[in-house]
């Protein structure tokens, strides 16, 4: 199984990685970063295929990918 790993400084909450994820592991958490988004978590209960969709769609390159 792969991990998602958000750095939680840089995700703007725009969403377009959780569109991207064909398994629905990303959704919008709770806490929010300095900037004051509500960062982008993984849930973990779904199984991440480690596509690296989530990673190529990002804008702000918030997203590492870890097989």
């Amino acid at each position: 199984m792969a991990k998602v790993e958000i750095l939680f400084d840089y995700c703007k909450a725009c969403g377009l990685c959780i569109s991207a994820c064909r398994n629905g592991v990303l959704k919008l958490g709770h806490s929010t970063n300095a900037m004051g988004y509500h960062v982008v978590t993984m849930d973990e209960s779904k199984k991440c295929i480690g596509c690296k969709m989530c990673a190529v769609v990002c804008p702000e390159a918030a997203i590492e990918v870890y097989r």
